[in-house]
């Protein structure tokens, strides 16, 4: 038998060198993580946003400008700065050739968020448009690109305006297929540079943002004032800062940042906070409480400068770096030094803080003992479940087997996109089930309606038997840092028996894991509801005004579906909407929403306010017969 011909020939011209722009194009996720549709925080539109931004926040440290101006017209966003303004003669080289950049000068931008000279030309080559100003004494010099190739480089000229930079962009819909904004999480990002940089004003389509008192007013945003234990302490030294309190939430909610980046993922200087805050409470006290006592249901912010700090990703969610500065304290002892002696200090002179914060501390205690033999019994049933077989059919990057990436950047992103979908009843479980991506996406499957679970406490999380298999599928038990999947969707029926679910299930994380919800892992999967074809042609719509349109688009009479439960939409048509063109609407916590008194109006006693809201806002759908 004649040996068989390997159809790869692996050769001089099998070796390809990509430009910059090609390469950040062909593979966007290494240099802003996920792309997604703007549905959650950490979407590539807000990352996009996020790098010109960071720009003006390195020349407002550097101490030039005071205010930076967000505008966003339709999906065209612009940033103007009041800095120095890029050096004329560079403008196109800094937002166009990799690694040009004043912050590799470490003394020009000592504690700067990025030093990789990435960020502006990952923004240039994923938008279809994009516009550089630099305005400087007197002069100005604009250039213009479409997909990170440069398409007109104007001539200097004289202006008017004052000394800075104007960045125009609109993000590439062939790489951000069918992105939107959500204002709720600009308006949250623009929060945290405010309080990363008292005294900076932020303006968002007219909208002003200033903070006065730094980490203090973040946590008196995040918090209700009357559920904390005891009023905020606020806490400032050289390159660190730190605001904490106890409240009556489960879990631990530690917000950090590194030179005004907000560190979602957390890394060496949230580490250090929580074993350093751990060992000056048991010196204080001198008594030696369990850990997981003292930090349960705290809140606190930590922010701290690094010389040169180093992320374990482009996108700066998680930092890496050991240490403050080269030659200098490690991150643990510098967090730990500072605490050591400003927090010890500060519960001295104020023994009603200390009593208040020992009162917390042994409530968690006594709460974890009670919980000890219930924990035990609870785990061992879900072992004897068999919880990966008959509730919960994971997807690969978590059963551990041979992904098909081709590279480490492919498997991380599958990871960073993990999602599980929680459902009711076989029918639809069964339709997620064949047609959900099986690398990335889970179903765990519902038996019946959850239970309220609101005003109860941690114990029926242990004795519910959806509960306690749901939080081991999950791997939430202790915390966040478990957490196996990034998107959490509740996928129910679009009738009232569905959104009664979608409420009792909201209810449960909000009651027992509310840091799920803050930090934006918490969707609504969106279904159609009507489909609407012809010959030629099929229309799926999600309300009442694309049906109307679909209607019209088709002519004639077309034949209209309606979807009343996610059993009858078959596995071939259901993975169009988990797929590429997934809708998912976010459960977003605002400004001014405390948890308890949320579960209090929606989920206590009939109130006769919420029997008014109830009035007000009753819709009748009706189901219209085309004949």
């Amino acid at each position: 038998m004649a040996e068989e011909k390997n159809v790869f020939e692996y050769n001089e011209e099998s070796i390809r060198s990509l430009d910059w722009k090609e390469h950040i194009r062909l593979r966007p996720g290494m240099y802003i993580g996920k792309l997604g549709d703007g549905s959650a925080p950490d979407d590539g539109v807000y990352v996009l946003i996020k790098e010109v931004i960071d720009n003006c926040i390195d020349e407002y440290t550097m101490g030039y400008g005071k205010q930076v101006e967000l505008t966003i017209e339709g999906k065209t966003v612009t940033v103007r700065d009041y800095g120095r303004g890029i050096p004329l003669g560079k403008v196109v080289d800094v937002v166009s050739k990799i690694n040009t950049g004043a912050k590799y000068d470490s003394k020009a931008f000592q504690k700067s968020v990025g030093l990789n000279g990435v960020g502006t030309k990952a923004v240039n080559a994923l938008s279809q448009y994009f516009k550089v100003t630099a305005y400087r004494d007197g002069k100005e010099k604009t250039a213009e690109f479409e997909k990170g190739v440069l398409v007109k480089e104007h001539k200097e000229a004289k202006t008017n305006e004052p000394n800075g930079t104007r960045v125009e962009f609109t993000p590439d819909d062939t790489v951000f297929r069918n992105f939107h904004y959500i204002h709720e999480y600009l308006d949250n990002q623009l929060w945290n540079y405010c309080y990363l940089n008292a005294g900076l004003a932020m303006h968002f389509n007219g909208k002003k943002y200033v903070s006065k008192n730094g980490l203090l007013d973040l946590l008196q945003r995040k918090t209700n004032s009357e559920e904390l234990r005891y009023p905020i302490i606020h806490l400032k030294g050289d390159d660190i800062e730190v605001a904490l309190s106890h409240n009556n939430d489960y879990g631990e909610d530690i917000f950090s940042f590194v030179n005004g980046q907000y560190t979602t993922q957390g890394g060496t200087h949230q580490q250090a906070f929580r074993e350093a805050y751990v060992k000056v409470v048991r010196d204080f006290f001198k008594k030696d409480y369990e850990a997981s006592d003292i930090r349960t249901s705290i809140v606190a912010a930590i922010s701290v400068r690094v010389q040169e700090p180093v992320f374990e990703s482009q996108t700066k969610t998680k930092l890496g770096s050991q240490n403050v500065y080269e030659g200098g304290p490690s991150m643990k002892n510098f967090v730990l030094d500072f605490l050591a002696r400003e927090l010890d200090n500060f519960l001295h002179r104020n023994p009603a803080v200390a009593d208040a914060l020992k009162k917390r501390i042994e409530q968690n205690e006594r709460e974890r003992k009670e919980l000890a033999g219930i924990k035990k019994l609870a785990n061992e049933r879900a072992k004897k479940a068999n919880l990966h077989n008959k509730k919960l059919r994971d997807c690969r990057v978590h059963l551990n087997d041979d992904v098909p990436a081709k590279n480490k950047e492919e498997f991380i992103a599958l990871q960073n996109n993990s999602t599980i979908f929680i459902t009711e009843g076989d029918s639809a479980s069964g339709s997620i089930t064949k047609s959900r991506n099986v690398d990335s996406q889970a179903v765990f499957s519902l038996r019946g309606k959850p239970l309220n679970s609101f005003g109860l406490t941690k114990k029926v999380v242990y004795e519910n038997e959806e509960f306690n298999l749901l939080q081991h599928a999950l791997n939430i038990e202790d915390g966040l840092e478990g957490l196996r999947y990034n998107n959490i969707v509740i996928a129910t029926d679009a009738d009232v028996d569905g959104m009664h679910i979608r409420l009792l299930m909201m209810t449960f994380f909000l009651q027992f894991f509310p840091d799920l919800v803050k930090r934006g892992h918490v969707y609504i999967l969106e279904t159609p509801l009507f489909r609407v074809r012809n010959k030629q042609e099929t229309i799926y719509c999600y309300d009442e005004n694309e049906k109307q349109a679909a209607v019209k688009k088709l002519g004639g009479k077309p034949e209209i579906t309606r979807f009343k439960g996610l059993g009858e939409i078959s596995p071939e048509e259901f993975g169009r909407f988990i797929g590429q063109d997934i809708r998912l609407q976010p459960v977003i916590l605002e400004q001014g929403d405390h948890i308890q008194q949320l579960l209090e109006y929606y989920m206590g006693k009939n109130t006769m306010e919420r029997q008014e809201f109830i009035i007000n806002n009753l819709k009748f759908e009706l189901d219209l017969v085309e004949s």
